[in-house]
């Protein structure tokens, strides 16, 4: 079967010729029918060679969705022929934050060698691929996969930080979301389907705060260092009650400090690198600041949900697994408005 595989460390994927996998005891085989493409992807590969703990070559895809094509001895929650996504953070399963469906908190995952598909263990960027455990799969319910596979990341991920601080965004407040790519354009959607917020966003280019406004961004700004300024001013001068920085670079997280509120909230979500110092004078009084990761498995339910009533969608740039290394490329250079999705 094809497959897209991170081979060599600091190079490229390449779509290589590798074996179908077979499905062991409680193993599930998926045929894929959707894997999405992700900025997490190239922070794997752009791994130095000593912090990489999982074997080469790796297949990528942690967006992934299927359609059951074989059982392992022992597995019964699902049939041949059902359509599924996959939930990507993988825990132990036996502790009480896997017991919660919160696996991508799982304290264990990291020193039993556990890790998501296509972030360590062999993704979903193929033909087929094997799922360790049916309870990582959610019924997508009538969903198209190509549409919705993304929001196994770029939708759960972002719902949960909206979630964790619904509180501060009663009637009244202003949410401002920093890069409005694959995971900032749902998280505009999330925003006004679940509060009553005012959504700014921020990103650098004109046709990204194009896109921004279509998804439903009542404002949208140049991401500079001119915009916290012209966020206090829509704001009458009081901030942000919430920043969702899905860039997580350092000048963009100096954005979310100059921006919050006094007792708001920033969501460090973007893997970028940069870190944002917390202590007293540093940010406002009261604001606390957040690292979320992906979410739980029944976030993923809920935001599956909230996409089959219409409130959620992606925009999507669908590519053939052939060219899944131009994607990859196009992803890196910023090139990809919304999500890029390969289709085997």
């Amino acid at each position: 079967m094809k497959a897209v595989q991170y081979v060599t460390v600091g190079q490229a994927p390449e779509v290589r010729e590798i074996e179908k996998p077979e499905p062991g005891p409680g193993q599930v085989r998926l045929r894929v029918t959707a894997a999405g493409l992700c900025h997490s992807d190239w922070f794997v590969m752009g791994l130095p060679a000593e912090h990489v703990t999982f074997p080469l070559p790796l297949t990528l895809g942690h967006e992934v969705a299927g359609i059951v094509d074989k059982l392992g001895d022992g597995v019964s929650e699902f049939a041949v022929g059902d359509d599924v996504a996959v939930y990507g953070p993988w825990g132990c399963g036996a502790c009480s934050e896997c017991a919660r469906g919160r696996e991508n908190y799982c304290p264990n995952a990291g020193r039993l060698g556990i890790h998501p598909p296509g972030l360590g263990s062999p993704g979903g960027m193929a033909e087929y691929v094997i799922i360790d455990n049916p309870r990582h799969l959610v019924p997508l319910l009538g969903l198209d996969p190509v549409e919705f596979v993304s929001l196994t990341d770029a939708g759960l991920t972002p719902y949960h930080a909206v979630k964790n601080v619904i509180d501060k965004l009663p009637a009244g407040s202003t949410a401002v979301v920093i890069g409005t790519g694959g995971l900032g354009h749902v998280a505009i959607q999330l925003l006004r389907a679940l509060t009553s917020a005012t959504v700014i966003a921020l990103d650098v280019a004109e046709d990204k705060l194009e896109h921004a406004r279509t998804v439903g961004a009542q404002q949208a700004l140049l991401s500079n260092s001119e915009a916290p300024a012209k966020i206090r001013e829509l704001t009458n001068g009081i901030g942000a009650d919430v920043v969702f920085d899905f860039v997580g670079a350092k000048p963009t997280l100096e954005i979310a400090r100059a921006s919050v509120r006094v007792d708001g909230a920033i969501e460090a979500v973007g893997i970028g690198g940069g870190t944002l110092p917390t202590g007293f004078g540093s940010t406002p009084y009261g604001v606390s600041v957040r690292a979320p990761y992906w979410g739980s498995r029944s976030e993923l339910m809920e935001v599956l949900a909230l996409a089959r009533s219409g409130q959620v969608s992606v925009s999507v740039e669908r590519f053939d697994i052939a060219d899944a290394p131009e994607a990859y490329a196009r992803l890196h250079d910023g090139k990809i408005t919304g999500r890029a999705v390969v289709v085997p």
